[in-house]
């Protein structure tokens, strides 16, 4: 089969989305079928990157699309790039060749009307990958208001790309829920959660002790948040929880990544002066295992109001490392289900946003619980959350999706 991916972000990119669309396509790659990709040539979290127009990797056709640059600064800079992005790849769509199956993420949001509309015009089968639910997380998160023209209007484009999907692949079940509740056949949606990166994730002790020499982390209790800073992960508590710690000199907090909010973090560790913050970037796909193995702990948070909306996919690799759990969030989660199902109970805590005080109480209870803790990931990981469980099942979505109607 001819498969067509849509998505701003692919490889070498290493934000999430990039990585599990990136073990996709080779996947189906490896399976025999000619797998093209229309991705964006600027690096998401740096810019001013610029990777190759076009490259084949391990089989893959990818085909990478122009896009500005103005940044994260304001709503008006993200919405620009991401349209620069939109108008590019439908141009380049144009002059495709006529696809089978065509899959579209998130990134951005209206990646997947193009997708839909594509597939439409080629009589394809069209598969939705929801990794954030959109318009409703803008509205949840209060970017856009609900009555506004162009919540109304992003709404109906979203219920379009859902209708027209022949399949529609959910991260959890609340999220499959928040997709039935608008009308859509439960048939439809499948329930797949992003795998854990266990063919390049593992606990590496020696990888640890090196990173933390380089961090200046050795002796330290390091409690890490290691991903995307966004607003829907809202990280005050976790800040307020390090103030009230400073004097805890052995705890030092890592904030790891990037994303809009990074920058507000760095700042307020500039402004605070807390010698215990720690701010780095994104580690490389190859130092990762090592930079997830290096914290004594890890934070997982979950907006209040983004159950179903987004989906917390860090989980997977912290659990790969053996590593103790934060949750800040709502009291049942998706993050709650997996933790409270481990058997053997793995150590975790969690309290609500909100709740600085009672966080940095548990956080020094944890340093000295998780002290024996060995670094064994839960057999749960790897018998429900690996990818040599999940992928498969993904493939399988685009295989089984039923052949379009006449006239389609």
């Amino acid at each position: 089969m001819r498969i067509l991916l849509l998505n701003q972000v692919f490889y070498p990119d290493v934000v999430a989305t990039a990585q599990y669309l990136t073990d996709l396509a080779a996947e189906l790659s490896a399976r025999g079928h000619e797998v093209t990709v229309v991705c964006g040539r600027r690096a998401y979290e740096h810019p001013e990157t610029i990777y190759p127009a076009r490259e084949t990797w391990r089989g893959v056709k990818i085909i990478r699309v122009y896009s500005t640059r103005l940044g994260k600064g304001a709503k008006w800079r993200r919405a620009v790039d991401f349209a620069s992005f939109l108008v590019s790849c439908c141009v380049r769509l144009l002059f495709l060749p006529r696809q089978d199956v065509v899959l579209a993420l998130t990134t951005p949001p209206l990646i997947s009307f193009i997708g839909a509309w594509r597939a439409k015009l080629w009589r394809a089968k069209f598969c939705y990958w929801v990794m954030d639910f959109n318009p409703d997380e803008a509205i949840a998160a209060g970017w856009l208001r609900a009555d506004s023209f162009a919540a109304r209007f992003l709404e109906r484009l979203s219920r379009f790309s859902l209708r027209r999907a022949d399949g529609i692949i959910a991260l959890d079940r609340f999220m499959r829920d928040r997709i039935v509740a608008k009308q859509i056949a439960p048939e439809k949606v499948a329930v797949i959660p992003p795998w854990s990166q266990d063919r390049q994730v593992a606990f590496d002790a020696a990888g640890r002790d090196k990173f933390r020499a380089a961090q200046g982390l050795a002796g330290k209790f390091v409690v890490a948040y290691s991903g995307n800073h966004s607003p829907v992960h809202p990280l005050d508590t976790l800040m307020q929880a390090a103030d009230r710690l400073r004097a805890e000199t052995d705890i030092v907090f890592c904030f790891i990544g990037g994303g809009s909010e990074f920058q507000r973090v760095k700042k307020w560790a500039a402004e605070t002066g807390n010698p215990q913050v720690r701010c780095l970037p994104y580690q490389p796909l190859d130092q990762l295992s090592a930079s997830l193995s290096a914290a004594d702990a890890h934070v997982v948070v979950m907006g209040n109001a983004m159950l179903g909306l987004v989906h917390p996919c860090k989980i997977y690799n912290i659990l790969t490392v053996g590593a103790p759990v934060v949750y800040i969030g709502p009291e049942a989660s998706h993050v709650t289900e997996i933790m409270e199902g481990l058997q053997p109970p793995h150590p975790w805590i969690r309290v609500r946003h909100g709740e600085a005080e009672a966080l940095a109480q548990q956080i020094s209870k944890l340093r000295t619980a998780a002290a024996g803790h060995d670094r064994l990931p839960p057999t749960e990981v790897e018998a429900c959350y690996s990818q040599a469980i999940l992928l498969p099942r993904l493939v399988a979505v685009l295989d089984q999706s039923k052949a379009p109607k006449p006239g389609r």
